[in-house]
């Protein structure tokens, strides 16, 4: 059997609900209702992928399908329904490596575009998004940085510059006040 054909069979869901469980000296695992279109109703996934969140869509290997072993040779895995953790897991979130796709992590379970229906399969590659990302230029903040811009040599003598005529005209405004009043100091 050809890769292509295993993928042929797993089916686009969305995760409904999520229980955490374990933890304590082992990964938490994840316990996830996911509706992968099917008429009998959710399925329960167990697993330990890191990214899995409610509502999330995910490529699911559903009990029948085969996926690809550990090693990434062609042999595949059979998905039985298989107790993990003491809970009863009726299939398996796909990575990117079990889609064949470019990209993406080993144990990461791939992220599907919403313009995928439920229960369909998976893309053949990786989705690209396919609309521009409009920047839009946020306000100025008056917070200031951490670091500063350091000056140039001309920045600091006109800053000095601006510094010595402040000083000086504060003296002379300060003795002109003292003469006026008629204290000298």
């Amino acid at each position: 059997m050809v890769v292509s054909d295993w993928i042929s069979k797993y089916k686009v869901g969305v995760v409904e609900s999520i229980v955490e469980s374990g933890g304590k000296g082992t990964k938490a695992l994840k316990i996830c209702q996911v509706d992968i279109g099917l008429d009998t109703g959710l399925i329960t996934v167990v697993t330990t992928a890191p990214n899995v969140r409610l509502h999330s869509r995910l490529a699911v290997a559903p009990i029948g399908s085969t996926v690809l072993s550990p090693s990434g040779e062609n042999e595949g895995l059979l998905i039985t329904k298989t107790s993990i953790g003491g809970v009863m897991s009726e299939g398996m979130f796909c990575d990117s490596t079990m889609l064949a796709w470019d990209g993406g992590s080993f144990g990461i379970a791939a992220q599907i575009d919403v313009a995928i229906p439920i229960g369909d399969p998976p893309p053949g590659k990786k989705p690209r998004p396919k609309h521009e990302v409009q920047v839009t230029e946020l306000a100025k903040s008056n917070v200031e940085g951490l670091f500063k811009k350091k000056l140039s040599k001309e920045e600091k003598k006109k800053l000095n510059d601006e510094k010595k005529k402040l000083r000086k005209a504060a003296k002379e405004e300060k003795a002109a006040t003292a003469a006026t009043t008629g204290t000298a100091k």
